[in-house]
C-alpha cells in the first residue's frame, strides 16, 4: 500500500483485502498475489489494530486485549495464505523448514523473496502477541529460517525491511545477540538511505528500550520522524505514529 492518509487507508483497506483474498482462493500458488494478501492483512493488522490496542491499554485493558487477539488472528490469516503459495511452489517447504534446522532447505528464488518476507513478518507478529501461547512461541526459530532464507536472496529487500526483520528477530530470541540485531537495523537504516521510519521505531524499541538508553530511545524515534516525512506513504506514515506515541509516553516506559 502506498497511501499515506491513515484514515482514507483503512477506509479502503477491507474491501480490498477481501477482493484479493477472494481472488487468491482461486489461484493459491499465485506467490506475487498471495505476498500482495499476505501484507494487505500484516499491515492492516499492525496499523490499525494491534496499534490502537497499546493507545488504549491504560485506559481499557479488556478492550485492548480484544483488540490484540483481533490482530493475531489476522497475522495467522497472512501468515496462511503466503505460506500455502510457498509450498505449492516448494512442495515440502514447510515442513522441511520446520524439521532440518535450516540444512539442505531449498533456495529461495528471487521472484519468492516477497512472499517468503510477509510469510515471516506475519508470522513474527504472531508470535509477538502469543507470549501465552508456548506452542506459536516455539515457532521462533522457524521463523528466524525462514527470515534467513530471504536475507541470503536478497538482502536489501524492501528498503531494508527484511534487515529490520533480521535485527528485531535476533533481539528476540533467546540468547540473542544484541550486537548483532544493532548491526542488522543500522545495514536496513544504510540501506533506507535514512528514509525507512521502520527501521528507526525497531531499533529504539529492540535495542534502547531493553537497555534503558532513553537519550538513544528518543533520539531514534525523533530520526524515524524526520525519516518518516519523505518518501510518504502508508509504512513511513504508520511508523511516524508509532514514534509519536512512543515519545509521549517515554516517561511510563523508563
Amino acid at each position: 500500500m502506498v497511501e499515506s492518509d491513515l484514515a482514507l487507508a483503512r477506509d479502503a483497506s477491507a474491501f480490498y483485502l477481501k477482493f484479493s483474498e477472494s481472488l487468491l482462493q482461486q489461484i493459491p500458488e499465485d506467490g506475487a498475489l498471495a505476498a500482495t494478501v499476505s501484507a494487505g492483512f500484516t499491515q492492516y493488522a499492525f496499523a490499525f489494530v494491534q496499534l490502537e490496542a497499546d493507545r488504549i491499554e491504560g485506559k481499557d485493558a479488556k478492550a485492548a486485549q480484544k483488540m490484540r487477539d483481533r490482530a493475531r488472528l489476522l497475522y495467522q490469516r497472512a501468515n496462511r495464505h503466503a505460506m500455502t503459495a510457498l509450498e505449492r511452489q516448494l512442495p515440502g517447504f514447510g515442513s522441511a523448514l520446520a524439521t532440518n534446522n535450516g540444512v539442505n532447505l531449498p533456495r529461495l528464488q528471487q521472484n519468492q523473496t516477497s512472499v517468503a518476507y510477509w510469510a515471516a513478518a506475519s508470522w513474527a507478529a504472531q508470535i509477538a502477541l502469543s507470549k501465552d501461547d508456548p506452542e506459536t512461541v516455539a515457532d521462533l526459530p522457524v521463523v528466524v529460517r525462514l527470515a534467513t532464507l530471504v536475507w541470503v536472496t536478497q538482502p536489501d529487500y524492501g528498503n531494508g525491511s527484511i534487515a529490520t526483520l533480521m535485527g528485531s528477530l535476533e533481539a528476540a530470541r533467546p540468547g540473542g545477540n544484541q550486537q548483532k540485531a544493532a548491526t542488522y537495523f543500522d545495514h536496513a537504516i544504510e540501506i533506507g538511505k535514512g528514509q525507512n521510519a521502520g527501521a528507526y521505531v525497531a531499533k529504539a524499541e529492540s535495542i534502547a528500550l531493553p537497555a534503558g538508553d532513553r537519550q538513544a530511545f528518543e533520539t531514534l524515534l525523533r530520526q524515524a520522524l524526520a525519516a518518516g516525512t519523505v518518501p510518504r506513504n502508508l509504512q513511513n506514515a504508520v511508523m511516524r505514529e508509532r514514534a509519536l506515541w512512543l515519545l509521549e509516553v517515554s516517561d511510563d516506559l523508563f
